[in-house]
């Protein structure tokens, strides 16, 4: 008997034990490995027999401690078939804390350190200097060598095969089947500190695992991160490449090293790179600094694989990060161990900032249907299961979609091991509908038969909710009882290892074998323990977004718990969950509910896009149709996924959701890096009609999925695929599958780097899309040959409207026929037919090729396309290399090609001499409406008109003038062109030959000539006064900008009397705009001038050149005596009438006088106009004056003293009366009497008006002094003078001295009036009217007076005159008249009194 035996006090109990764990070494080996993962087993003890074997293991096991050796002897009775008896005693002995004795315990800490393995002893100071100060090369060598075969060994150990548990196949640790690896294609970008996952990868890239260090960087550190989701396999392919290490296949390292993060995280000091390797791993023997050297020496040959990295990310404290990730930091950028390679596993998220910008990134995508298949054939051993599990993968496409995820297929394949030998085909699968189900399945499976463990499912879900609640996932004996240690040990829910923190401080750490499980027992205990509440569960009932993963520190622990806790409420999982609860099946129900009411709150909220996805997994877990209803519904027409990952099974749930909608939807992924066969998952979803995709993720492995799920998709109107990796390979499956959805009105595949060839295969799917509207091929880099066979296939294919190419822009717009797509489908190889060739001519195309870098023998090719083509309605070639050459060709053909709008040759490198040839082209152009040249702008456009009807026969257009004599000037029907030759630096010497060049064009409608912006001079300005005759009629030309001096400038005033057709000169010198036009309402037919072929159009010609007046217009220039002088003296041989109109900032009296000095010699001047002129306060008098000294001058009118205006009668005219106007011209007193004398001298003035002045009372009372010496025939207005009382008071006193008065009103309110009425002849009666006069009682004597004197006064008004009645009785009584009728009213308050009569008055209040 050994000591423990011995002392364990029970010799045939102990004898017991030994002999049936002697029956099964394997399964004893596989425990051992559980609670000693890091023990040796088999390298020392192979000579033993097999009882001393045992009793050597339990020995080993015993000195661990109380929890360890009672979780063993918990696994030993559930799993192995012990007597009822010995696990009674077993049990009670062992199984307990009573049973192992304190001194035992005592004992077993204190043993001696050699007796442990030798790699777990090094004492720390042995870490020093080597006694010997050297050692030979071989020793070094020798002592590496030594090191690196333990490193292998204990790996080879590690690694060793696993017994499965119970009820799991065999090949549940064996199978391994690669996940999909691609490689990103660019370089990390660290802002602010921080790196995201998801970043460009390329598909179609794959990466073996032996390529994942294969790299050109041979200095500075080597870093490889692999980045994949929760279930991805991130771990297990950590573990394998160690593994395959282990075996030799690795053979560029000889040493490999794996440290996961979840253990590093709890070492709290900073390590040394040698503390790292010899602490946390076998230390060497001896001499650990010359091993170190060693490593460092081959640095380049030495491998850190580094796992969950995304777990080391804990927020920084106040000296930045912890010890571990600063490590981590140094041998990522080389300053410790430099040279050697770094590998990190990480989910997707925020990773540090550490990581150099050359870092290979390598995303895992789990499995697609090959990979599924694999692992599937090496899961089952058995042909019939194998067989049969394939079967229900394919015809379940909701398992097939969960298998996409490594994990979950491994869970599927333990499920369908243990479901299919007991059901019928087709009953497997339909108990694995969801994930939650899926692992709710696995729990029975590896459950034994007819027996839940409810209570260790519970407790063990409570310790696994603790967890997630504190951020744990290494969990220790302490943390978890015996009991449950063993039931997850049994049942393959637990997993162990050796948590190192130091050389001498280990101990056995728990998980659960993934954090997916940990998260659906959590669930498991929310949903059936009695200790938690309805209230409580609903709090774990959340949406996480994955956009926090951008900036989370940590990612969460929970982002699985909602889904399963919304799967656990389906129905499907109630007899499951009340099993749980010991019957509680209303507590379960009410949990249920709960959880799916807060669904249906968070279905009716506005959500982003990551969270859009949570919800649809959430939903889809529950199998509730009226919830999945009311998510679908209530999802935006315009559904936007924006920058986050997204999976297959993401897309698979999203299209399980859609299924419930009956409105379409459109989806849009931009920037969300997707998986190759993500496309498969929408396969039949016909509630899609807008779907695009916007991600260099995506390749020709997704165009192939893609393909194959378009013509499923009955609503699909729009496809868009941008920014991708998609080769001509990828771009066929998609020209295949495209004529199978003629309902497309819409497809995109802009900046996606297709070749010449593709673009082409593209394109020649357009007649199969019969409703196709636009096709957008933009950014993709195609040359000029391969763009001129696009123009080949605008123009003969009978649905395009319009080409667009634009540098990178290139674009098809398409207008469907009126046929159904089913009879375009029928026969679409008749395109020449008949029908076709009509509907081809009946349309218009638009063919825009900007900056296309198209030369002359491209222009020669596309003229010939064209002229086989339809209508063209524009052609823009503008921004290419066509020059004077290129634009002569398309210019000479305008008009064969049947343009009706608008060619566009602009920025073609179109030279002066080059305007020449454009203009001689175009002369005989019919259509063209307008051209437009600007050479320092690079425009060069002509505009078209519709084309003319056929000319009629000389006597039917001779009747159709003559029909124009009875119509309006407006009702003539318009022709004109226009020639806009602007900024072109024309010259003089240019001149002639562009009018040569222009006479063509002048007999083919009215034109409109625009020499602007040139460089003519006052050279060119005379050179095209003389040539102007020759170019027939022109509607305008304008030349401004053409640096004119102001002789140059009234040189062209004798334009009037050489050009008929010049009927206004508007010249602006300041700012150089210079027009000269002709009639606005002129017309076609008078283009060419009088016709002798036509009388009735030439009588008419002449009788509107006598009646509508010609102008001039001359402003912001210097008008100095001279040039009026010369100006007035140019316009004598102007044919009238005439309009001169002048603008200057301030007209001197000389130059005044002098202008209307010469106004006799301007017999046809009808107007003469000083606007916005500053004039001085001598021309009141000066204007005035013209009044007599000018007899045809019939109305002069001067406001403020900036604006003068001169009506002149004409020749026909008589003399008549004249008028004139002088308001706000600041006339004062001492201006009254000259200004009169001035007045007088008129022989008749009808009206004069000289309101807002200056006058005052005074002025007024010399003014009405005046007033017997003025002709005034009409009215004289005084108003707004600013007068008085004593003014209305004088013009009563003023009355019997003016005969002719024949009526005068004052308002010396707020109206401020002040007018006189006069007449030819005395008048016998006359009526006053006073209003708002405001007369005080001294006025009253006055007023009397005058009105005593004024015998002609017959009636007076007195309005609101603040008389009373006492001073009304007074007014009455002083009044002295002869005998008459006199009326006086008096207007107050709107009422009005009549007073009776007295004497021979007769008075109206």
């Amino acid at each position: 008997m050994d000591p423990v035996g011995l002392q364990l006090g029970n010799k045939n109990l102990w004898s017991c034990l030994v002999r049936l764990l002697t029956k099964d070494p394997e399964w004893l080996n596989a425990k051992m490995k559980f609670f000693l993962p890091n023990t040796d087993l088999d390298s020392r003890n192979e000579t033993l027999d097999p009882e001393q074997r045992v009793i050597l293991q339990l020995n080993k096991l015993h000195v661990q401690g109380s929890d360890a050796w009672q979780s063993f002897i918990h696994c030993v009775c559930m799993q192995l078939e012990v007597p009822l008896d010995l696990e009674v005693l077993l049990l009670s002995t062992f199984g307990c804390d009573d049973g192992f004795t304190s001194q035992l315990g005592a004992e077993g800490k204190s043993q001696p350190e050699s007796q442990l393995h030798h790699g777990l002893k090094r004492p720390h100071q042995s870490c020093g200097s080597s006694p010997r100060r050297k050692q030979c090369k071989k020793q070094q060598l020798e002592l590496a060598k030594k090191y690196l075969q333990l490193l292998r060994t204990s790996a080879q150990q590690r690694y060793r095969s696993q017994i499965p548990g119970s009820g799991q196949p065999h090949a549940f640790h064996q199978v391994y089947v690669p996940p999909i690896l691609r490689r990103a294609t660019a370089s990390l970008d660290t802002p602010e500190g921080a790196i995201m996952g998801d970043l460009k990868v390329e598909d179609g890239a794959d990466v073996s695992i032996s390529d994942l260090f294969n790299t050109r960087v041979n200095k500075g550190p080597r870093v490889t991160v692999l980045l994949g989701k929760a279930g991805m396999g991130k771990t297990t392919l950590a573990h394998r490449l160690c593994q395959k290490w282990a075996e030799g296949h690795l053979n560029c390292f000889q040493a490999l090293f794996l440290f996961e993060f979840r253990q590093l995280n709890l070492i709290t000091r900073f390590l040394t790179p040698s503390e790292l390797l010899f602490d946390l791993y076998p230390s060497p023997e001896s001499d650990h600094d010359t091993v170190f050297q060693y490593l460092e020496k081959n640095a380049d040959q030495v491998l850190l694989i580094f796992d969950g990295l995304d777990e080391a990310l804990q927020p920084m404290g106040p000296d930045g990060p912890g010890p571990v990730l600063t490590l981590f930091s140094h041998l990522c950028n080389g300053t410790l161990l430099p040279g050697c390679r770094v590998m990190a596993t990480s989910r997707p998220g925020k990773l540090p900032a550490c990581l150099p910008a050359e870092a290979a990134m390598v995303h895992m995508l789990g499995f697609d249907g090959p990979r599924v298949e694999e692992y599937v054939n090496h899961f089952f051993s058995a042909q019939p299961l194998r067989e049969g599990a394939l079967v229900e993968l394919q015809t379940n496409g909701r398992l097939r979609s969960l298998c996409a995820v490594p994990a979950l297929c491994q869970v599927a394949c333990l499920c369908l091991h243990h479901l299919l030998p007991d059901h019928a085909p087709g009953q497997s699968v339909a108990l694995l509908p969801t994930m939650t189900q899926l692992y709710m399945q696995m729990v029975l499976a590896l459950s034994p038969p007819g027996h839940l463990p409810t209570s260790s499912l519970l407790d063990l879900g409570e310790v696994a909710l603790r967890g997630l609640e504190t951020g744990k996932v290494i969990f220790y004996a302490k943390d978890i009882a015996p009991p449950l240690i063993a039931f997850g040990a049994t049942h393959s829910l637990l997993t162990s290892f050796c948590v190192r923190t130091g050389p001498e401080h280990q101990q056995t750490g728990y998980s659960f074998t993934h954090l997916s499980l940990q998260e659906f027992l959590a669930a498991l205990h929310l949903m059936a323990s009695p200790k938690v509440n309805k209230d409580t569960l609903t709090q774990y009932v959340t949406l996480h977004s994955r956009w926090v993963q951008r900036t989370k520190a940590r990612l969460g622990l929970s982002d699985h718990l909602p889904t399963f806790l919304a799967g656990l409420a389906s129905c499907t999982c109630r007899p499951f969950l009340s099993h749980l609860a010991q019957g509680n099946e209303d507590c379960v129900g009410a949990k249920q509910a709960a959880v799916v009411q807060v669904l249906k709150k968070l279905a009716t909220r506005k959500l982003t896009g990551p969270k859009v996805v949570e919800l649809c997994h959430c939903v889809d877990e529950t199998q509730e149709p009226e919830l999945a209803s009311l998510t679908a519904q209530s999802l935006p027409y315009q559904l936007p996924f924006h920058n986050f990952p997204l999976t297959c099974t993401d897309l698979a749930t999203l299209t399980n959701i859609l299924e419930h909608r009956e409105a379409p939807i459109h989806l849009d992924f931009d920037g969300c890096p997707l998986e190759p066969h993500c496309p498969e998952a929408l396969v039949g979803c016909g509630q899609i009609e807008n779907l695009s995709f916007k991600s260099r993720k995506c390749g020709d492995a997704f165009a192939e999925a893609l393909s194959r799920s378009l013509p499923t998709m009955g609503r699909l109107q729009m496809l868009g695929l941008a920014g991708s990796k998609i080769t001509a390979r990828g771009i066929s499956h998609l020209v295949k599958a495209l004529p199978l959805c003629p309902q497309l009105k819409e497809v995109s595949f802009r900046d996606n780097q297709l070749s010449d060839q593709v673009v082409l295969n593209i394109v020649e799917v357009l007649p199969h899309l019969p409703r196709l509207r636009k096709l957008d091929l933009s950014s993709n880099s195609i040359c000029v040959s391969t763009l001129l066979c696009l123009a080949r296939v605008a123009v003969t294919c009978p649905t395009v409207r319009m080409l667009q190419a634009r540098e990178a822009d290139l674009i098809f717009l398409l207008s469907p026929p009126t046929e159904t797509t089913a009879e375009l489908q029928r026969a679409p190889d008749l395109q020449e037919s008949d029908g076709q060739r009509k509907g081809a001519q009946s349309r218009s195309l638009t063919l825009r090729l900007q900056k296309c870098q198209l030369q002359v023998h491209d222009a020669e090719a596309l003229i010939a396309l064209l002229q086989e083509g339809p209508h063209l309605e524009e052609v823009d070639l503008s921004g290419n290399q066509l020059e004077d050459e290129g634009c002569r060709l398309m210019a000479e053909a305008a008009s064969q090609l049947h343009i009706t709008r608008k060619l566009d040759l602009s920025d073609n490198g179109l030279s002066v001499a080059g305007v020449h040839c454009v203009l001689r082209a175009m002369s005989a152009c019919w259509t063209l409406a307008e051209l437009h040249i600007s050479l320092q702008h690079k425009t060069v456009i002509f505009m078209f008109a519709q084309e003319p009807e056929e000319q009629k026969g000389p006597q039917e257009r001779a009747a159709f003038l003559d029909s124009l004599m009875l119509q309006m000037p407006s009702e003539l029907p318009l022709s004109s062109r226009r020639m806009r030759l602007t900024h072109c630096g024309l010259q003089a010497k240019h001149l002639e030959q562009l009018c040569k060049a222009l006479g063509g064009s002048c007999h083919l409608g009215h034109l409109h000539l625009d020499f602007s912006g040139n460089a003519l001079g006052d050279e060119g300005a005379a050179r095209l006064a003389q040539l102007l005759p020759g170019l027939g009629a022109l509607q305008s030309l304008n030349l401004s900008e053409n640096g004119l001096s102001l002789d140059a400038v009234l040189g062209l005033v004798r334009c009037f009397s050489t050009l008929q057709w010049l009927f206004r000169l508007d010249i602006s010198f300041e700012s150089q705009h210079i027009l000269l036009r002709g009639d606005k309402t002129g017309r076609d037919i008078w283009a060419t001038g009088s016709s002798p072929d036509f009388p009735a159009a030439a009588e008419f010609l002449g009788f509107r050149q006598r009646c509508i007046p010609r102008s001039l217009c001359l402003s912001e220039c210097p008008l100095e005596p001279p040039s009026l002088t010369r100006l007035c003296a140019t316009l004598k041989d102007c044919p009238g009438p005439l309009e001169l109109q002048l603008s200057c900032k301030f007209l001197s009296d000389q130059s005044l006088e002098t202008l209307l000095d010469c106004l006799p010699q301007l017999p046809q001047l009808s107007l003469l106009q000083l606007s916005q002129t500053g004039l001085s306060p001598k021309s009141p008098f000066l204007l005035a004056n013209t009044l007599s000294l000018c007899p045809r001058v019939k109305k002069v009118d001067l406001r403020s003293l900036n604006h003068a205006t001169l009506h002149f009668r004409s020749n026909e005219e008589e003399e008549g009366v004249c008028c004139g106007r002088f308001t706000g011209c600041s006339l004062s007193q001492e201006h009254v009497e000259s200004f009169c004398w001035l007045l007088s001298k008129c022989k008749d003035l009808s009206q004069v008006d000289l309101s807002a002045n200056l006058l005052g009372d005074s002025g007024l009372r010399c003014l009405l002094e005046c007033l017997p010496q003025v002709p005034i025939s009409g009215l004289l207005d005084l108003s707004h003078n600013s007068v008085s009382q004593e003014s209305a008071l004088y013009l009563v006193e003023t009355l019997p001295s003016c005969p002719r008065v024949r009526e005068a009103s004052v308002n010396l309110g707020s109206e401020q009036s002040f007018r006189i009425h006069f007449s030819r002849e005395d008048q016998a009666g006359k009526t006053l009217r006073l209003s708002e006069c405001s007369f005080q009682p001294e006025h009253v004597s006055r007023l009397a007076t005058g009105l005593s004197q004024s015998l002609q006064l017959t009636e007076l008004t007195l309005t609101q005159c603040c008389l009373g009645q006492k001073q009304l009785a007074i007014l009455l009584r002083l009044v002295g008249r002869p005998a008459g009728l006199f009326s006086l009213r008096l207007h107050k308050a709107h009422r009005e009194t009549v007073l009776p009569q007295t004497g021979g008055l007769c008075f109206g209040i």
